[in-house]
């Protein structure tokens, strides 16, 4: 059973309208790789009447909208410098997420001087969404770490790789790793497969995805150790008598942060698709003052209050976040965080080969 992951909806002060500001220093960081591998990796079809590109996980905006943004302008400027008479076929804009996706506030938020035509697309990007050799780019920013599912090994206190007392994989044992790693190879799998059939013949696709430095454990990813502060919160409320000790047992999050290698076995097991480029985007956290370490508290719940109420209630919410805050300003001050404190992220090119 897949896990139906939405960020938080409408444009108050917990929504991840408000509170993504993490993925726009990402996306900014990215946005050069991103024009530039159009200009240098798009074939131009001179009789193409519609170009239509998809984005993946697109959440409730505003992120979404300047990544499309910064796709159809590399485009239209490649088109014209193929030939400055040649006619800019027009664009046509699907924006996918699950069906809990909060897809009217996204529609009212889209920019009024857009140059492309738009259509949601529920459902997971982990199976198909459209239909054969349809879609000329694809792209998605800050999706592909969460999984179909936790994996139900971890879950089973009978298995060796029961994870018992923790919500995440990083300080856990070589199993529960191997399980995490397995689920997120298996949907990279999946991700890829579908991907490679929705893709016209030499289309592109672009990603963005949370990772760790290569050939580390997974407690040197900063982003590991945001969820295990998260953890450490919960543990706190269970001590206050406010949550369960059996309800923290049984939740884990579906969550992964690869390395590079993992990424790339992914793609390249699929012979129809061709790695192109992959290179590291960094940018630092900053948790230097009270209050970045709430915008980060507030960026955490905008993306994962929605999958918490549906575990431990909504009633909790608000004291969790509390202890997240002081979880966070405490690891802040660590000399762990200070070895490990840029946020790593891989841009990833891949192309549709000419493979039947």
């Amino acid at each position: 059973m897949e896990e139906a992951i939405a960020m938080n909806g409408g444009d108050g002060p917990n929504s991840y309208t408000q509170n993504s500001k993490f993925q726009e220093q990402g996306s900014d960081r990215a946005k050069a790789l991103l024009s530039n591998s159009i200009q240098e990796f798009l074939d131009i079809q001179e009789s193409l009447q519609v170009f239509s590109i998809a984005d993946l996980g697109c959440s409730v905006g505003p992120n979404t909208f300047s990544c499309v943004q910064t796709i159809t302008k590399a485009v239209r400027l490649k088109y014209k410098a193929h030939s400055p008479k040649l006619e800019v076929p027009e664009f046509h804009v699907f924006f996918n997420d699950n069906v809990t996706n909060d897809f009217n506030t996204l529609f009212k938020a889209l920019p009024v001087d857009r140059h492309y035509m738009a259509a949601g697309v529920p459902g997971s990007f982990y199976g198909r969404l459209f239909p054969k050799a349809s879609m000329n780019f694809i792209h998605s920013s800050y999706s592909l770490h969460w999984l179909t599912k936790v994996p139900e090994e971890v879950l089973e206190e009978a298995s060796p790789a029961c994870n018992k007392g923790r919500i995440t994989y990083v300080l856990s044992s070589c199993e529960v790793v191997k399980a995490f790693t397995s689920q997120f190879l298996s949907d990279m799998e999946a991700f890829f497969s579908a991907r490679s059939l929705e893709m016209e013949r030499c289309g592109l696709m672009a990603l963005l995805i949370p990772c760790r430095p290569e050939g580390t454990l997974p407690s040197d990813s900063i982003f590991c150790q945001f969820f295990e502060c998260l953890s450490g919160a919960l543990k706190d409320l269970v001590k206050e008598g406010l949550v369960t000790k059996a309800l923290v047992d049984s939740f884990n999050l579906p969550i992964y942060i690869p390395d590079a290698s993992e990424l790339k076995k992914a793609i390249t097991s699929n012979k129809h698709l061709e790695l192109l480029k992959m290179e590291e985007v960094y940018f630092p956290p900053m948790l230097t003052s009270p209050e970045e370490v709430l915008a980060c508290s507030r960026h955490v719940r905008a993306a994962m209050e929605g999958i918490l109420c549906n575990h431990f209630g909504s009633q909790i919410m608000d004291q969790l976040f509390e202890k997240y805050s002081e979880k966070l300003e405490e690891f802040s001050k660590m000399p762990h965080f200070i070895r490990v404190k840029n946020l790593e992220n891989l841009f990833v090119l891949v192309k549709r080969n000419s493979l039947a």
